[in-house]
């Protein structure tokens, strides 16, 4: 069963850090576990299909700016 990045965050080794350090944490070690058994070939194609949903989900500022929104 994979795990959710709620069950990161309730991790007991990381209850005690502040929110924002111990959700960096439980993204690390989220990552880290996905990756772990992974050979080369495959972790780069983990990591392009991340920039490229990254890149893709995002609009260029020339779009926000056509459509009057905030750039945030």
């Amino acid at each position: 069963m994979k795990k959710t990045l709620d069950d990161y965050l309730n991790d007991p080794d990381l209850v005690n850090e502040p929110s924002a350090l111990r959700e960096i944490h439980a993204i690390r070690l989220m990552i880290h576990d996905e990756i772990k058994d992974m050979t080369t070939a495959e972790r780069t194609a983990y990591f392009n299909r991340g920039s490229d949903w990254f890149f893709a989900s995002n609009k260029s500022p020339a779009e926000v700016i056509d459509l009057g929104e905030n750039i945030r």
